[in-house]
């Protein structure tokens, strides 16, 4: 095998991989991005719902150097924003190899240079690339998370992970259960009502619910005002458009939406029309599962129980940096993610930095991004000068 010599190698044609490499190149730096699947932003093209938009308007949406277009709606489709990353890998002149799974890459103590092994899987060969400095794009979403639950393996009807749900198209009159109350997991049970399936979604937590305007006006808000002040505005506006769901299994938690976001990274929930479902009573709420019993069974940790065909989990993502990323620790801990935190998060040692770790979403993206091309860059020219 011949290495192949670049300043930097990204791991993750995602939206991180791509903002990066959008960075370097207009500091002309040479880049290459390395993507596992045969096409640039797999999640967005092939493991998101159909009727997906982005969440947050797109003023806080857009990757560097590049906002959407004006004829975009505020929030952006699934569809246009993959046309979107079509364009800005065309427009930045980013260079992707494609079908190349990253099996490892360590540093080299010889030359202090990471190296980089590659599986082309389109070729069934190897590869090496040598760079002075590594980026891990593979981000916090890069392998669905199914919990644990005592007798799942002997659940007879179908159960998935929810980066495999499409749409209900199939499901009609199917009795579903999704589990997880996050925008994944309220969307598709959503959706699922309007493909008349037989909806059911475990809450076991405490959860904020806003609609998308008012997630809108509180961020704007936050450019202003402090974080106590509009999160005490975004629960009074929850409360006058969705009044006291307590009833129907939904408890507000008692740290304010953007307070618990900035704490624990967990970010409240957008309703796009669950929450009336659920108080219209054409989705069911149930606590956490116990177990599930032979055939189609599930107990709830309140007593109840019910038969399901189909389970669908909406219960987020692992990262997957520990499985090929040999010399972690220069910047993440054992769970994946980065050890310094925000906003110093990004950068690790010798030459090692990460992007979309921050759980600030593509604004987050855009942030690390900038800061890594600067950083890079710098350290180039520092070296020049000595």
């Amino acid at each position: 095998m011949i290495d192949i010599e670049v300043s930097v190698v990204i791991v993750g044609a995602g939206p991180a991989g791509l903002a990066t490499s959008a960075c370097l190149n207009k500091l002309s730096i040479p880049n290459i991005v390395l993507e596992r699947d045969d096409c640039h932003a797999s999640l967005w093209r092939k493991r998101t719902y159909d009727r997906l938009k982005l969440h947050l308007g797109k003023d806080f949406c857009n990757l560097p150097y590049m906002p959407f277009s004006s004829d975009f709606p505020t929030f952006v489709p699934r569809v246009q924003f993959l046309r979107y990353l079509d364009d800005y890998v065309t427009h930045f002149n980013i260079s992707i190899r494609y079908n190349s799974n990253v099996e490892s890459s360590f540093l080299d103590d010889n030359n202090g240079k990471w190296r980089v092994i590659v599986k082309d899987t389109s070729l069934n060969v190897n590869e090496v690339y040598v760079a002075e400095f590594l980026v891990v794009a593979t981000g916090e979403n890069a392998e669905g998370y199914i919990p644990k639950i005592e007798g799942l393996e002997r659940f007879e009807g179908q159960y998935l992970h929810c980066s495999k749900y499409l749409n209900g198209r199939e499901l009609y009159d199917k009795n579903v259960l999704v589990v997880g109350c996050g925008n994944s997991g309220m969307e598709i049970s959503y959706d699922l009502v309007n493909w008349g399936a037989n909806t059911s979604i475990v809450i076991r937590d405490s959860v904020h619910y806003f609609t998308k305007e008012m997630v809108l006006v509180g961020m704007f808000l936050l450019k202003f005002l402090e974080v106590k002040k509009v999160d005490k505005l975004m629960v009074f506006m929850s409360k006058l458009r969705y009044g006291d769901m307590s009833e129907y299994g939904l408890r507000r938690p008692k740290d304010g939406p953007f307070a618990q976001k900035i704490k624990g990274g967990r970010t409240p929930t957008i309703d796009v029309g669950c929450v009336d479902m659920i108080k219209k009573g054409k989705i069911k709420v149930f606590p956490a599962i116990s177990n599930i019993k032979e055939g189609k069974i599930i107990e709830f940790e309140n007593g109840e129980s019910g038969q399901f065909d189909v389970i669908i989990f909406a219960t987020g993502y692992n990262t997957t940096v520990l499985k090929w990323l040999k010399d972690y620790k220069y910047l993440f801990n054992e769970n994946g993610m980065p050890k310094p935190s925000f906003p110093y998060h990004w950068k690790g040692e010798n030459g090692l930095y990460g992007v979309g770790f921050s759980r600030k979403g593509l604004e987050g993206i855009s942030y690390d991004a900038i800061r890594i091309a600067d950083d890079i860059i710098l350290t180039i020219n520092s070296r020049g000068s000595e």
